[in-house]
C-alpha cells in the first residue's frame, strides 16, 4: 500500500517472486471510468473507489490460504477493513517514501494515467497503518531489493 510513485509495483512483482506467490497490479481492477477521472486529474472519493476495492477484495479472497500479493494504494483504514473483510489474513505493506522522493519518481515516469497533481490529493487521504492492523511500514526510499528484505522480514515476524 501506498501513495502513487511509492514503488507498489516495483516492490509487489520481486516480492512476489521471492516468495513464489501469484501479483497482481491494482490498477487493473480500476473500471475505466475511475482511470478516465484520474487521467483529467481529478481524484476519487469514496463512492469511486468502492466497485474497485470490491474486485480486489473478490480477487484476494479466491487465494486465501495460498498467499498472492496485490497492489492497492489502500490509503484509508475503512478501504483496508474492506479489502480484510474478503482475506482477514491480509497483510499490509505500507511503503513510505518522503514527499520529494515521491515528487521526483512521479514526475518522472511516463505512460501512466495518474498526473502528478493528484499527489497532493492522495498525501491528504493517507492514513498510515495503525497499532492495531496487521502490517508493517518499510522506508521504501532505499533500493527495491532492500524494501523486499525489509518486507519478507516483516512477514516472517
Amino acid at each position: 500500500m501506498g501513495v502513487s510513485g511509492s514503488g507498489k509495483t516495483t516492490v509487489g512483482v520481486r516480492l512476489a517472486d521471492v516468495l513464489g506467490v501469484e501479483y497482481a497490479e491494482g490498477d487493473d481492477f480500476h473500471p475505466s471510468a475511475n482511470v478516465a477521472k484520474m487521467a483529467a486529474g481529478t481524484p476519487l472519493d469514496d463512492a469511486d473507489r468502492a466497485p474497485w476495492l470490491d474486485a480486489l477484495a473478490a480477487w484476494m479472497a479466491e487465494r486465501s490460504g495460498r498467499g498472492a500479493v496485490v497492489t492497492c494504494s489502500a490509503l484509508k483504514r475503512i478501504y483496508r477493513h474492506r479489502l480484510r473483510a474478503s482475506a482477514p489474513d491480509a497483510f499490509f505493506l505500507h511503503l513510505n517514501v518522503p514527499r520529494t522522493e515521491l515528487e521526483r519518481r512521479v514526475a518522472g515516469r511516463r505512460g501512466h494515467f495518474m498526473p502528478p497533481i493528484l499527489l497532493d490529493s492522495q498525501l491528504a487521504t493517507l492514513e498510515p497503518l495503525d497499532s492495531g492492523e496487521n502490517g508493517s511500514t518499510v522506508d521504501a526510499a532505499r533500493p527495491p531489493e532492500e524494501v523486499v528484505r525489509q518486507a519478507v522480514a516483516a512477514l516472517d515476524r
